[in-house]
């Protein structure tokens, strides 16, 4: 009774009820299939998802014992390895983007006429983006009354992790190297090793370094992206090295016990409940990552401006709040959430550049790139998605600088051209004095940036955008 069980986006042994089941039927050939032209929406996963990916998979190998990568056509790899093994199932844990589904939907249905059992299972989410639904039978549009729905159902338990028998795995698949996922030439993902640990042990060690001394005092220092109070669960996450039931249980035990407050406890499972807002709405709404959520949006007045979007992107606009979190993002394929609404909200809003330009820099740099919660937060953001409010969320980069980074210690740590200022200088140089700036070494349009655009200026061009849309919404 040999089954395949094809790895996706559930990258560990533990709460993974597909290998479960796998298991439970006798010996199992594991296999990981790179398809790069299908999954998901079309996109190869972006550069920095890639290298996580290869470090993942050399773990998970080494926790099995072994496990055939291979890449192509699922439908054809999948098709050869059974006829190759005489493997009599297949099982896989679901995935929720629309190629994906589809995807899946058509696998399922040719390996059953051939005579496979075929079973797929949740693995990623704690509910299905079908199970929540408003009282009248529908999708969820707003974040609050979804997460409220959520919170009425039960949240099952993790699985255990399972005893199972390898099959033989020989000549089966190429080594994960010749997938070639790392970058070479020049390989700007060195040294990320040490900032990162892949893999679900990795993940393990992170929750419960969170859990000890991060949880508490979450729900109101997570937003201040010089302290530590952030999981930096999300690569790990959007890998399935972990499960959200596996994160639910720790965080739910350490506020029942008393080690945490409970309000961070809960502030901390409603960002978790983002991302089952996002892919209820990505399963809902699977155009979401490509058009916007909203039509009116589809005449807003959108600039194209290589020069202003690449300054963006190399952390060069001369706000260095949001500098320092595109740098940051580029120097270690992560940045904090908080810097995250600042700098989307500053390229769709300050330079009035399509989010859909934002959301691919994302794709490609970002190691938790998700389509589901990229797309949905982009949308979010600019105003174009659900719920959303584009009239009071042009964030003054200046102001959430001086809330959010008081010392300014976030951005002397990836600006350091300005790390001689000192706040309430740092948070806007061009608004300093020339003596206090030629003190610090700095010289604006030479160590640093002029701001390549007028923030009040460009808020009223920004509101000016969005009127028009309010005009084409108008009955």
């Amino acid at each position: 009774m040999t089954t395949i069980h094809w790895f996706r986006q559930d990258l560990r042994l533990s709460d993974n009820p597909a290998l479960l089941h796998a298991a439970a039927r006798g010996a199992v050939i594991p296999v990981f299939v790179l398809d790069e032209t299908a999954a998901p929406n079309g996109r190869p996963p972006g550069a920095a998802s890639r290298w996580w990916l290869h470090q993942s998979l050399e773990r998970l190998s080494a926790a099995l014992g072994g496990l055939a990568v291979m890449r192509g056509d699922p439908a054809e790899v999948l098709t050869d390895l059974v006829r190759k093994t005489k493997a009599t199932a297949i099982t896989w844990n679901r995935c929720y983007e629309p190629t994906a589904i589809a995807r899946d939907r058509r696998l399922k249905a040719e390996f059953a006429a051939l005579g496979l059992d075929v079973q797929s299972f949740n693995a990623s989410l704690l509910h299905e983006p079908w199970e929540v639904e408003t009282l009248g039978g529908g999708p969820f549009k707003v974040y609050s009354p979804f997460w409220k729905a959520c919170l009425k159902r039960p949240v099952a338990p993790p699985q255990v992790q399972p005893r199972f028998k390898l099959a033989k795995l020989d000549g089966l698949g190429i080594p994960i190297n010749a997938m070639a996922l790392r970058p070479q030439n020049p390989n700007w993902a060195a040294g990320w090793e040490k900032l990162w640990a892949p893999g679900e042990m990795g993940a393990h060690a992170r929750l419960a370094a969170f859990v000890a001394d991060g949880l508490a005092g979450y729900g109101e220092l997570r937003n201040r992206p010089d302290r530590r109070h952030v999981s930096r669960l999300s690569p790990h996450i959007h890998w399935g090295e972990i499960s959200p039931r596996t994160i639910w249980r720790a965080v739910t035990h350490a506020a029942d016990a008393g080690d945490v407050p409970r309000a961070d406890s809960a502030k901390f499972l409603a960002e978790i409940g983002w991302r089952e807002f996002a892919h209820h709405l990505l399963y809902h709404f699977p155009a979401l990552p490509e058009r916007n959520w909203k039509p009116a949006f589809d005449g807003y007045p959108w600039r194209e401006n290589a020069a202003d979007l690449r300054a963006w992107q190399r952390g060069m606009t001369g706000y260095p709040l949001v500098d320092a979190g595109m740098r940051e993002l580029w120097a270690t394929g992560y940045m904090h959430n908080r810097v995250r609404m600042v700098v989307a909200s500053f390229l769709v809003k300050h330079l009035r550049i399509d989010w859909r330009r934002g959301e691919a820099w994302f794709w490609d740099t970002l190691l938790d790139a998700d389509l589901a919660n990229n797309a949905a937060s982009w949308q979010w953001v600019a105003g174009s998605g659900a719920d959303a409010a584009p009239y009071f969320r042009i964030f003054n980069p200046m102001e959430q600088s001086r809330r959010f980074d008081p010392d300014g210690a976030y951005i002397r740590r990836w600006c350091p051209e300005l790390a001689q200022l000192a706040a309430p200088d740092i948070h806007a140089p061009f608004e300093a004095p020339e003596g206090v700036l030629r003190s610090a070494g700095v010289m604006l349009g030479k160590t640093y940036p002029h701001p390549i655009v007028e923030h009040q200026a460009a808020r009223a061009a920004a509101l000016a955008g969005y009127a028009l849309v309010k005009a084409a919404a108008a009955p």
